[in-house]
Order: C-alpha cells, then structure tokens, then sequence
C-alpha cells in the first residue's frame, strides 16, 4: 500500500506526523511505503523530508515539485509515484489522525473501491463548517454519489481508480470527485478530527469558492441547461406581462403612475441575468482553454529517496503532434 503526503509549509508538523504515521504503517502487516510531495514549501519542510526518506530504506520518497500547484496537482503527481494496490491520501497538518488508515484499508478490504473519510465533530471555525456543508451538498448533487465529507483528504482507493484519474489528466481536477465518478462501490466512515498542531490552514472562503466554481464547471452542465430554462421562463413571463398591461389597458385606460418603476425593476432584473449567463459561459470557454493549452498541471523538479517512477512521467503527457 501507499500513503500519499501533500505537503506546503508544514515544517512545525512534520516530525510529529511522521513519529505517528510510521508506527500505524508498521502496525498494518502488509508492505507499505509512503510519498510526500513538496509543493513548493518556502519553509523547511523539504530538508526535513529528505531527512525522513534518508533513514526508511527506500520505503519513503519526497517529490519535489518545482513550485506550488495547488493540494489536488501535487496529490495527483503523489499518484503518478505510488505503487501500492490500495493508495491513501493524508493531509499533513495533523488534523486527520494517522491512527485512522488503518479502518480504511480494512473498508478496502470489504471490497470498497473508494472509502472516504467524515469528520462528524470538526475542530474549525464555524464559518468554515457552514461552508464546508454547503460544499459538499452541491458536490454530492453534481456528482451523483451523496457523502457528508468530501473535503477530507483521509481517503483510500483501489489501484485501478488511481490509475483512472491521473489517466485523465484535468488541469483542475478535483480527486475526490473525479475517483467517486469511477468507483463502482464507494463508502464512508466516521474519522476523528483534531484541531491543527501547528501552522496555518491553507484553505479560506475565497479558496472553497473557487474550488466549487471548478467542481461545477467541471462535472456539470446543469448551469449552462439552467440558463436556458430560465430564458424560456422568462419569454414565457413576458409575454404573459405584456397580455395582462394590454388588458389593463383596455379595462382602466392608460395609468402613468408606477410605470417607469415598473420597467426599472424589469430591465434590472434581464440585466443581472445577462452578466450571470456572461460569467457562467465565460468560466466554461475558460476551461477549455486552460484544458486545450496541455500545459502539464505540475513539474516535478526531483524525487529524493527510494527508487521511483522515472520523472519524465511527470510532467503529464505530451500534446498531439498529429
């Protein structure tokens, strides 16, 4: 098995992290070995990972990506390394215990696909639980797969779902997602859930904002056919207002009063309507051309420790000269 480490700045967690993981993996009876994947510390975490991997014997590897690429790039270049039948995804600040993998790899075991993790007690700031719920409501919607967690990175997949996603090769994918749609059993069990050790989270408002605005765009077409539903609703409503004015108009003559407010809540309303029907277009046309460009979604500058999967391969395929 393999345990896949994102890891940005968290040089105050890492000997902790690895004091307790390493016991759990040892514990398990099976060989394992575990990826870390720098994505462009500026702290120390770099030199204290290479000194992790120097001491395991080949069973750690520190890849280190050439700048940072986001949580969901840098796990997907840990895929591309690992080598283990099943795969686990663990966040390095220490708020997913460690201690947990192991119920992971036994929902594995009972012929699960995916197994994913779900904080029932979170240690985060209200605003953070509110929005996180909401996330994951429209994740589950979107996808077709409801699960209460799909921001926790404490997760377990089979090899052939790991070898799937990063076949696919999105420029801004998001994996638990992305593997739920090709899991053909997918499960979730309580994990616990702790408050940070040290360091600073790396995710804010802004941040889920974003990666819900990609989660949309990205497995659905619902916005763009709710757009057009809603413009057959509203020529409908149109024509329906402009009968009952002509009607008014018959019955009671011409009236000025209300009018010109009348028209100003109407042109305002088609307006609004026009800029969200111009950024929903905008952000799909700006998908593609971010998926059309091929440029590699990260650069693996060097892999230190053990013996992994040549390098070249990490910098997503080549583009089609055909």
């Amino acid at each position: 098995m393999s345990v896949v480490v994102p890891v940005f700045n968290e040089s105050a967690n890492l000997a902790s992290l690895w004091s307790r993981l390493r016991p759990v993996l040892e514990g398990l009876g099976r060989p394992w070995e575990t990826v870390f994947i720098d994505d462009g510390s500026r702290d120390d975490s770099l030199g204290i990972l290479r000194e992790i991997a120097a001491g395991e014997e080949g069973r750690v590897r520190v890849v280190e990506l050439a700048r940072n690429f986001g949580q969901h790039s840098a796990i997907l270049a840990g895929f591309r390394q690992s080598r283990g039948e099943i795969v686990v995804t663990l966040d390095a600040d220490l708020q997913n215990p460690p201690e947990e993998i192991p119920r992971l790899i036994a929902a594995i075991d009972e012929g699960n696909d995916v197994v994913g993790g779900w904080r029932e007690e979170r240690h985060d700031q209200a605003y953070r639980r509110y929005a996180s719920r909401l996330h994951n409501r429209l994740t589950s919607m979107i996808v077709g797969v409801p699960m209460h967690d799909y921001g926790c990175m404490l997760r377990a997949y089979r090899r052939h779902i790991v070898d799937t996603v990063v076949d696919c090769d999105e420029k801004a994918a998001f994996v638990p997602a992305l593997a739920n749609t090709f899991a053909k059993r997918v499960a979730e069990i309580p994990v616990g859930h702790d408050d940070r050790a040290g360091g600073k989270s790396k995710y804010n408002l802004f941040g889920l904002a974003k990666l819900s605005l990609n989660l949309i765009t990205g497995f659905s077409l619902v916005p763009i056919q709710m757009l057009s539903m809603t413009g057959i609703g509203i020529s409908v409503l149109a024509v329906m207002l402009a009968m009952v004015l002509v009607a008014h108009r018959l019955i009671y003559g011409p009236q000025e009063e209300g009018a010109l407010w009348t028209l100003f809540a109407i042109l305002f309303f088609f307006i609004g309507m026009i800029f969200l029907a111009l950024g929903l277009i905008g952000e799909y046309a700006g998908r593609i051309y971010i998926e059309v460009r091929r440029r590699p979604t990260y650069i693996v500058q060097a892999v230190h420790g053990g013996v992994g999967k040549p390098v070249d391969s990490q910098v997503g395929p080549a583009p089609d000269r055909n």
